[in-house]
């Protein structure tokens, strides 16, 4: 919330002096052009300095300070008037208007001293731990740094247990209530080797058609029945910038299908695929795709498979190879029956009677919905009206949605869907599980939230030494490209920021300025706007009236469906944002012979094209006796009577130059342009 404006008058009746005083120290800060008497109002940005005047004030003659100032925000134990004591206790993170709130001085007099010791802080930045020290200490005051006041202390030590808790209790179940659970099973391998046309063989349905490009963007889960049995598919994007999200996939997933191309083999993302699989200590089956095609070669994978550490069964090894083909349908019910004995082997077990404990594959904001998650639930059952906590944010499931997008009462183990209900949107990767109230889900969620806020505030550097702010301006030849990333669903939000911090380069980096989940609003064209970025949506669309305000602010918008094309785009705009490499191109030379001097307008020389052409525009130096005595450009050509804009070798015309008089007959005048070549990165 913003400072209020207050009238001289009332700020002067409540502290008990005089209006002259006010506006006296009004005038100190500047602000004497706005408040000249009693009825003037003191500008917001003035009000919290001139309480800081008059808490020091009182403080001095003894008085009780303003409720305006040294009591109103928490982040101080000790006001104005106890700065005579040695010992200050603070909260942390220690920002400067608690700090001079704190130890009862003036923040412009607690910037000055940062100053001092070569720190620039504003009034509402964070300090390191030891500046503030040491600027109490230099004040007269011993600073003691509390991580939190006393009475967050005593709520955090009563809620701390349940505040990690949900995640960690263990159910005892009752043998009687585990059954089987159907296998949770996900495809990995290289991008177009076709793992979701293999599933959409499966589930004999269309998805792939629908993807922008071919391409997987999100993971999906879905079910695919056989005969009496289940099997839920978790289908994770092929794309390499996409790693962090299957890596989760294979963290939710009882067995992998690795989709290996017949014709391709092994590629690097089939390998890195395999390896988060091994990392996961998760059974492999190895399902040989296209093997339709002519030039599919089976030897060629399972060598592959081989040099891989993946000792294929026909070889003597353990890993079973499915042949198969997504176009004819060739496997598809082998691959199923693979996947059965597997999971037979595994024993999959879950209890549908306890509490529901799911993993997050994917989250958005959804139109009508607020934040959705996609969920697998991993063990229990989840039911409409449950308390649930996910990492910080919590709630009550208001809806279930399931594959086909029917609206369900409750998931049992095993079971994808989707959530509504939450209070924001989680990370995917994220643990959900049940509490035993909504209060309790708000009370943890909450907690968690203010930690990590605290977290993140100390994780900043505190201001910004002189020193640093003079080595930047050194090194300003390095030059940096400021996005601001919009996706729609969070996963794609991490892929798509790891990507471009990826992307390599020495002259020039990318620099993420916000990424987040939802469509493109005016603030993030003010944020783009005011630090020179560009902005990026993948997904998602531009809220009413945003273009326009992003043309008056002249930023750049730029709308993505596939990841090739925004990181293609990024390097594109990342080598544009690079200067130019110039390179100066020889035109010709001409020599003077004769000047002819005008009535109107300044003189004219006479010149024979020796060499090359000379260009109207063209860039030209003139040289007398070998030595450079002009540089500039061409303003006009004429040839005869007629204005012409170049002329070739071996002929006469008059050349009329920017700014320059001084010719003489004899004179040489060379004519060149600059050449820009498109920097690279």
């Amino acid at each position: 919330m913003g400072t209020k404006s207050v009238k001289v008058k009332t700020l002067a009746d409540k502290y008990g002096v005089s209006v002259k005083e006010i506006i006296k120290e009004l005038e100190s800060q500047g602000f004497g052009d706005d408040v000249k008497s009693a009825s003037s109002v003191i500008p917001p940005d003035a009000v919290e300095l001139v309480k800081s005047y008059l808490d020091e004030l009182m403080a001095k003659r003894g008085g009780e300070p303003g409720r305006g100032a040294g009591n109103r925000d928490g982040g101080g134990a000790v006001s104005a008037a106890s700065a005579g004591q040695q010992e200050v206790h603070i909260k942390g993170p220690v920002i400067v208007k608690s700090l001079a709130e704190a130890l009862g001085k003036r923040p412009n007099e607690v910037i000055t001293s940062l100053m001092m010791m070569n720190v620039l802080a504003s009034i509402n930045q964070m300090l390191e731990p030891a500046v503030a020290v040491e600027l109490a200490a230099k004040m007269g005051f011993t600073l003691v740094i509390d991580k939190r006041g006393k009475e967050e202390h005593v709520q955090k030590d009563a809620g701390s247990q349940s505040a990690d808790a949900p995640e960690e209790i263990e159910f005892a179940d009752n043998p009687k209530d585990i059954i089987a659970r159907q296998p949770i099973v996900t495809f990995m391998g290289h991008v177009d080797h076709g793992k979701t046309s293999l599933q959409d063989a499966i589930r004999k349905t269309r998805v792939a058609a629908g993807e922008a490009g071919g391409i997987t963007q999100h993971i999906g889960a879905s079910i695919a029945h056989c005969g009496n049995k289940s099997v839920t598919f978790v289908d994770t994007p092929g794309h390499e910038a996409f790693t962090a999200m299957r890596a989760r996939g294979a963290n939710v997933t009882d067995i992998v299908v690795l989709v290996v191309a017949a014709d391709d083999g092994f590629m690097p993302q089939t390998i890195e695929a395999m390896n988060h699989a091994k990392a996961a200590k998760v059974p492999i089956i190895v399902a040989m795709n296209k093997i339709d095609l002519p030039n599919a070669n089976p030897d060629k994978v399972l060598l592959n498979m081989q040099q891989n550490g993946l000792m294929p069964e026909d070889w003597g090894g353990t890993i079973g190879v499915v042949k198969v083909s997504a176009k004819t349908g060739q496997g598809i019910d082998d691959l199923l029956e693979r996947i059965l004995l597997e999971a037979e082997m595994l024993e999959l077990k879950g209890n549908p009677k306890r509490p529901a404990e799911a993993f997050v594959l994917e989250s958005q904001l959804e139109q009508g919905y607020g934040p959705t998650a996609s969920i697998v639930v991993k063990n229990g059952t989840l039911h409409v009206g449950d308390p649930i906590i996910c990492g910080e944010y919590y709630g009550k499931v208001k809806g279930l949605i399931d594959h086909r997008g029917q609206r369900i009462k409750s998931a049992g183990p095993s079971t994808p869907v989707k959530i509504v209900g939450l209070s924001g949107v989680p990370d995917a990767g994220t643990k959900l599980v049940v509490c035993k109230s909504e209060k309790e889900a708000k009370e943890i969620g909450e907690a968690r939230s203010a930690s990590k806020r605290v977290e993140t505030l100390s994780g900043k550097g505190g201001g910004m030494t002189l020193d640093d702010l003079f080595s930047q301006m050194e090194n300003g030849k390095r030059n940096t490209l400021k996005v601001v990333v919009k996706t729609d669903v969070c996963g794609s939000s991490e892929a798509i920021v790891e990507s471009l911090k990826k992307l390599p380069s020495e002259k020039i980096s990318v620099e993420v300025l916000h990424a987040a989940v939802g469509a493109i609003t005016e603030s993030d064209v003010q944020l783009a706007a005011s630090s020179n970025a560009i902005v990026i949506g993948f997904h998602v669309r531009v809220n009413p009236g945003v273009n326009d305000l992003a043309k008056k602010e002249n930023v750049e918008i730029r709308l993505y469906s596939i990841i090739y094309e925004l990181l293609e785009d990024i390097k594109d705009a990342m080598a544009g944002r690079l200067e130019p490499d110039k390179r100066e191109k020889e035109l010709g030379v001409a020599h003077i012979l004769k000047i002819f001097e005008l009535s109107r307008g300044p003189k004219i020389c006479g010149c024979m094209v020796d060499k090359g052409v000379v260009k109207v525009g063209s860039k030209s130096r003139v040289f007398r006796k070998g030595e450079l005595i002009f540089n500039g450009e061409v303003r006009s050509l004429r040839r005869f009577q007629d204005d012409v804009k170049e002329v070739r070798q071996g002929m006469e015309c008059g050349i009329k130059l920017d700014n320059f008089l001084d010719f003489d007959v004899g004179d040489v005048i060379q004519f060149y342009e600059i050449e820009l070549k498109k920097a690279t990165l």
